[in-house]
């Protein structure tokens, strides 16, 4: 169906994060898409946080949010924002890497005070970079996520199902996206 770019801004490869957006993208493929992870974490910081427009792994990325037609972009929430690696990368996208795409924003949290981090802080940076369509992103609290020994992840009951409802949005409006193109 669609190729989708799954970004995770978490700089631990162990972080509640990462593991929820790679649960995630087991939904989208067994939709029908293609996905394909992104973590931040894993793009030199020498790179990043030198502004290396032309490293090969920003070269990469920058390729990568070219062919997407959507885009998974998730992050947990430190002092009410998104993650400053994700900062980063962003920083180095040219400013309309968005364009045209659809796009689900997701957070992480400890606290139901950083719930609007979405739409305050994540929201504003994917419009401004062009994003067709950003469709309800959703804050998920660490305490509903639990990692077992196995590497198998559990979403409480509730959120779960709010991200279940999310995921489905997003994939139902990648769908429908050629058609959108087309009567444009």
């Amino acid at each position: 169906m669609a190729t989708v770019l799954s970004v995770s801004g978490s700089p631990s490869a162990a972080s509640r994060t990462n593991r929820l957006l790679r649960h995630l993208d087991q939904r989208l493929t067994s939709q029908g898409h293609d996905v394909i992870p992104l973590d931040v974490r894993t793009i030199p910081a020498e790179a990043l946080l030198g502004a290396d427009f032309r490293h090969p792994a920003i070269v990469e990325a920058t390729e990568l949010f070219a062919k997407a037609d959507g885009v998974v972009v998730g992050t947990p929430v430190y002092k009410a924002a998104y993650s400053g690696v994700l900062k980063a990368l962003l920083d180095l996208l040219p400013q309309y890497a968005l364009a045209g795409k659809t796009v689900l924003p997701l957070a992480t949290g400890g606290t139901t005070a950083h719930v609007l981090a979405i739409d305050y802080a994540l929201r504003p940076v994917l419009s401004s970079m062009g994003a067709g369509h950003i469709v309800q992103g959703w804050f998920t609290l660490d305490k509903d996520i639990t990692v077992h020994d196995d590497g198998t992840l559990t979403v409480a009951e509730g959120a779960g199902e709010a991200l279940t409802q999310v995921v489905d949005q997003f994939s139902v409006a990648l769908g429908s996206r050629p058609f959108l193109a087309a009567a444009s």
